[in-house]
């Protein structure tokens, strides 16, 4: 069982959105505590998306508090939360498509370090940043695949590539916006390895469809529907809780 500490390392209190008439998240509070693997599961439009743009900083609330660590960072944008230690994923992976994987990787470690371009010069200097890159991308998968360009990387190498990104800032939270989209059954269970491999070293939120991925990974599970949470807890009861079936889950979890 999961030990966990009395302060969450990220979590949002009563937070909500609007976009004119519609609101798109309603007075929700989550907690992600260090170590752990919470999932954000439900529809289409039930504010997933949403809420993760919120706990980034890439979207302003309307109303409630995110706390990063212990401090409201409500105000903050991505940049500071960034700074404070929280890294995020997309669904559509954010890559410069000329750049080889290592290049990519060296850009976020640039960034994490606030190294000035021309540091990037020194061979002393570029050698330990290089290094650094490169352990990120052996958490992710893709050292053989260093070299290449990002435009030539399959969908599931730059779904990889993008992990690499996020793990070069060294997080201790990591935002997983739908990570499995678009890839095979084989390059799901790859991906799913290399999370586990991950859980009690970084904080995760994971918003995920694939249920296999979900149900293997997660500590904890909250439903989003209608913008609102309608149940959080372990899977199993997660599992069971037929508010959750008749909502979302569906047969899905009948076998």
């Amino acid at each position: 069982m999961l030990l966990r500490r009395a302060e969450p390392v990220l979590a949002a209190r009563a937070v909500s959105c609007r976009f004119g008439a519609l609101v798109a998240v309603s007075e929700v509070s989550l907690d992600l505590f260090p170590g752990e693997c919470h999932a954000v599961i439900g529809p289409n439009g039930a504010g997933k998306s949403t809420l993760l743009g919120i706990l980034a900083g890439e979207l302003a609330p309307d109303g409630g508090t995110v706390l990063l660590g212990g401090e409201d960072v409500s105000r903050l944008g991505p940049a500071a939360r960034a700074r404070r230690g929280l890294a995020r994923t997309f669904q559509i992976a954010e890559l410069c498509p000329e750049f080889s994987a290592r290049r990519n990787v060296l850009l976020a470690v640039q960034a994490r370090f606030d190294v000035p371009f021309h540091f990037l010069r020194r061979a002393d200097r570029l050698g330990s940043l290089v290094a650094h890159a490169d352990a990120a991308l052996v958490a992710a998968g893709l050292m053989d695949r260093a070299d290449v360009p990002a435009a030539m990387l399959s969908h599931g190498e730059r779904r990889q590539l993008e992990l690499a990104v996020a793990l070069a800032s060294r997080p201790r939270v990591l935002l997983l916006d739908e990570p499995a989209a678009g890839l095979g059954p084989s390059e799901t269970e790859a991906l799913a390895n290399r999370l586990a491999a991950l859980k009690g070293r970084i904080a995760m939120l994971l918003v995920e469809h694939d249920m296999d991925t979900v149900f293997r990974l997660a500590d904890r599970i909250s439903v989003l529907a209608e913008g609102r949470v309608i149940a959080s807890g372990p899977p199993e009861a997660i599992r069971a809780d037929r508010a959750v079936r008749e909502a979302y889950l569906g047969e899905m979890v009948d076998a």
